[in-house]
């Protein structure tokens, strides 16, 4: 049995969801129940993979490709069906699981209109597909394939079950990620011309900055800062992202937040520098000069919104500036904040969004001014957006604090060559969004959870937390405050490959 899921571990891994959807397709559309138990299943089995791989990891080779599998795939371009995981991926491949396991378990009883379960999970179990394989591929053309799966299915969770502006929400999200993703296999086909006739990731590390010139870079890392930031999504291309989470219905905003935003942050990571470091290093300082301006701009956004899933969209925009700003220090210690920033995101922006859509369905609404006395009414619904409101302002203790601190600490010492000046001023910049963050997020939670509930509900009976929500909640609430106290779980995961991958620049 070890030998076969050694090679087939991780393709079972990201197929599992899509043979449950396509059992589901043969099932009539009438048997909620059915598809529910064939959708948690399949999530299920597929986690359990993951599991068995979180256990036969090496740890003390995490800078190796592991669990790898080789085989022809497209012959005639050379590309390969080339999958692996290392201490970079295996979290991240084990966040979109979990995440997604959980979202089936919150949907058990929280299906949004038009109610259909039969489609809603099959899109959720071809998400989960898309993001799983993006995490594992290692070649350029199946890491395309992957990360473009993810799009179509998001583009229907959103124009079918969104809210009043679903349609424009969802074509912009679509024609935002379209337009990257155009110069993105752009600049694939420019590696693959330039730097040796080959799509492999780990041969293109070791040949392209051999055969493609300074100038010929710059230009194939820009095709993919343009891919990948706007996925990110980095300032200015962010403005796709508050109506696309504020109109998706809470299943799909949690999953956007979680998973969907780190398939940017993980291809810089993952392509576009290890293969182009001189080119990451030249455009490094303005990466690091947009992911401040993001991380200000996304604070004074959350100031002005008056809908909490709108406050919660803008705060993902600051958050992923502090994971970009890791990024572009070109250094361990940024890099490995920046991964841990993305484990940290998922799972306490993914928990602010599940708040919220609890929210909504008890009070029908997500205006602010409408909201209070939370903790009178719902008190340990209250309590737990505290919780995540202090865990997303970084309080110490909690994961949040370990996304933020290391991020800002690395911009202190760049990798050699850049302004240690500019990037200690971009430092104090980010210091200053920190700040900020506790001004919105208290100031949410002050005037959601605090003093008495409005005239329109105070003879509401809401419900306080149920079942499914307790079930789908704890394991991420429990995640938060384990990363918080023991950091070094992911931190001597992911430092032995960070520092393999980024020894060259």
């Amino acid at each position: 049995m070890n030998d076969f899921l050694n090679d087939w571990g991780l393709t079972l891994a990201v197929f599992l969801p899509l043979l449950g959807a396509v059992v589901m397709m043969v099932i009539p559309r009438g048997e909620e129940d059915t598809h529910k138990i064939v959708a948690l299943v399949s999530t299920l089995l597929s986690g359990a993979v993951g599991v068995w791989l979180l256990f036969n990891f090496d740890y003390d080779h995490s800078h190796k490709l592991q669990f790898a599998r080789s085989d022809s795939w497209i012959e005639v371009i050379n590309s390969r069906y080339h999958i692996g995981i290392d201490g970079i991926s295996l979290p991240l491949l084990v966040l979109s699981m979990f995440i997604t396991i959980l979202v089936v378990i919150y949907s058990w009883n929280h299906f949004p209109e038009p109610h259909n379960p039969k489609a809603f999970l099959a899109l959720t179990l071809v998400l989960e597909v898309g993001m799983n394989g993006t995490f594992v591929a290692q070649d350029l053309i199946l890491f395309f394939v992957f990360f473009e799966l993810v799009l179509l299915p998001m583009y229907f969770m959103i124009g079918v079950w969104g809210g009043e502006q679903r349609q424009y929400a969802a074509i912009k999200f679509f024609l935002f990620t379209l337009f990257g993703s155009a110069l993105m296999i752009l600049s694939f086909l420019a590696l693959y011309f330039k730097g040796g006739q080959t799509f492999d990731m780990p041969q293109l590390i070791q040949v392209a900055q051999a055969n493609i010139s300074h100038n010929t870079a710059l230009w194939i890392f820009g095709g993919l800062f343009m891919g990948f930031a706007i996925k990110v999504p980095m300032f200015p291309f962010h403005t796709w992202l508050p109506d696309a989470h504020t109109q998706a219905p809470t299943q799909g905003s949690v999953i956007l937040a979680a998973i969907l935003l780190k398939l940017g942050t993980y291809g810089f990571i993952r392509i576009a520098i290890p293969i182009l470091p001189e080119a990451a290093h030249t455009w490094a300082p303005w990466i690091g000069g947009l992911a401040v301006v993001g991380i200000i701009y996304g604070a004074l956004g959350c100031l002005a919104q008056t809908d909490l899933k709108r406050l919660i969209a803008f705060s993902s925009v600051a958050h992923m500036g502090f994971v970009m700003l890791g990024i572009a220090t070109l250094t361990p210690v940024g890099i490995n904040a920046a991964i841990f920033g993305m484990v940290a995101h998922g799972l306490i922006t993914g928990m602010l969004f599940f708040i919220a859509g609890s929210v909504k369905d008890r009070f029908h609404t997500l205006e602010i001014r409408r909201l209070g006395g939370l903790l009178v009414q719902a008190p340990r619904l209250g309590w737990i957006l505290g919780f995540c409101a202090m865990a997303s302002l970084g309080l110490p203790g909690l994961a949040g604090f370990w996304g933020e601190f290391p991020a800002i600490l690395s911009a202190y010492s760049p990798a050699a060559g850049m302004s240690e000046a500019l990037f200690r001023t971009y430092m104090v910049i980010a210091s200053v969004g920190t700040v900020l963050a506790a001004g919105y997020l208290l100031w949410m939670f002050q005037r959601t959870a605090f003093g008495n509930p409005p005239e329109e509900f105070a003879d509401h009976h809401i419900h306080d937390v149920h079942g499914p929500e307790w079930l789908a909640w704890t394991p991420m609430l429990a995640g938060i405050v384990v990363l918080g106290v023991l950091p070094g779980l992911l931190l001597n995961i992911t430092n032995p490959a960070v520092m393999a991958a980024f020894s060259r620049i």
